[in-house]
């Protein structure tokens, strides 16, 4: 088995990391700034735009991106970006804003646009700069080559994975996570807690990508709670960062699974928030593939002191999964589709969108036929 592992130039992480932005910036005449209006009235740009000037650049803001944008609302931005002309694009936001501008930095030509990049990923080559400065921990998308898009008429969230999209520079500052409500705090908590365990327990895990889960799955279960509930727990925020980093990390050198794979559908059709997604899928998802993968569901447990080393596999795997019930109940995180109005009268139209993720389902340590499926989404249908 071969693997390989790609990740940004450079991190900045710790106490107003922000303000390495002059320094990163000197000599840049031009910047892009891509935001959304949300991140923009909290004023978490504010300290951000502040930086760009002491380092004299032009500063061009685009705050039009939606929440979970289709191909064609990221083009316009795409479009936007050209036209500017900026020597380097900085993301400040969630994932959405950071994939926004990932596939920014590679659709630069005329030759071809984002719809184009759904089929053929590997069209894209990097052409300017970009700078991930993440509002959630999170996505992970800082770290990440990838970038998740709505394609309306398939009503599904595609993937498009090209190593161009590698951020050159991210800056990881607990402060721009400060005011989070518990809503989205815990959503994306919860996302950054799902994309290390399904790395870890991935049929392409490996040694770096194993590294990065596991310790990152250590700094989630210590700290996700504390982060959310208490807005003054900065040192907790921070490691929460850092965690959203590493399963991002995570990511790159190898995959997510059937969490990942099955809530796809939720939001391309009903709009669901990717974190809140994947939270609602992660137990049922993780019950799924207990069986195969008690080894990992045992090193887990055991590199987390989580109770007796000597217990057997089975109970091990199921206080590892007991305790992310735990985080997920006291996060207040939704168990049940029902209120975001879907029925048990979508499940056939989820069964079938969520079978065509195979990139993601093949990677599932446990092989998922349509009944599997079909049985994970009634769990979370009731």
């Amino acid at each position: 088995m071969q693997y390989n592992m790609r990740m940004p130039k450079a991190v900045y992480s710790g106490e107003d990391a922000t303000k390495n932005l002059t320094g990163m910036l000197a000599g840049v005449k031009k910047v892009t700034v891509i935001t959304d209006k949300g991140i923009e009235a909290a004023g978490l740009t504010d300290h951000a735009l502040e930086c760009i000037r002491e380092a004299g650049a032009e500063i061009i803001v685009i705050d039009s991106i939606p929440p979970e944008p289709t191909y064609s609302e990221v083009q316009n931005v795409v479009d936007s970006v050209k036209k500017e002309g900026s020597e380097c694009l900085i993301a400040i936001g969630g994932g959405s804003v950071m994939d926004t501008t990932k596939l920014a930095s590679i659709a630069s030509t005329d030759e071809f646009g984002v719809k184009e990049l759904l089929d053929n990923p590997l069209l894209g080559r990097k052409s300017v700069r970009t700078i991930l400065i993440p509002t959630t921990a999170g996505t992970g998308s800082e770290a990440t080559p990838n970038a998740i898009v709505a394609v309306p008429e398939k009503e599904l969230k595609i993937g498009i994975v090209n190593p161009e999209m590698i951020a050159d520079e991210v800056i990881l500052d607990a402060q721009m996570t400060k005011n989070l409500p518990l809503k989205i705090a815990a959503a994306t908590g919860v996302d950054a807690l799902a994309h290390c365990i399904e790395c870890y327990t991935s049929n392409k895990a490996n040694t770096f990508s194993n590294l990065y889960a596991m310790e990152g799955m250590k700094l989630i279960f210590k700290n996700i709670e504390a982060a959310c509930l208490d807005r003054d727990a900065l040192e907790a925020k921070n490691k929460m960062l850092i965690a959203a980093f590493y399963g991002g990390a995570a990511i790159t050198a190898s995959g997510t699974t059937a969490v990942h794979a099955l809530s796809y559908p939720l939001g391309g059709k009903y709009h669901i928030a990717h974190g809140v997604s994947n939270a609602i899928l992660l137990l049922p998802v993780m019950k799924f593939n207990k069986d195969a993968c008690l080894p990992q569901f045992a090193e887990i447990h055991d590199a987390l002191d989580m109770g007796d080393v000597t217990a057997d596999p089975e109970v091990k795997a199921d206080r590892v999964i007991e305790r992310m019930g735990e985080i997920i109940t006291n996060l207040q995180i939704p168990k049940s589709l029902r209120e975001f109005n879907v029925s048990p009268d979508d499940l056939e139209t989820l069964v079938e969108a969520g079978m065509q993720v195979t990139r993601l389902l093949n990677n599932n340590r446990k092989k998922v036929t349509p009944e599997d499926a079909r049985r994970i989404y009634q769990e979370v249908l009731v």
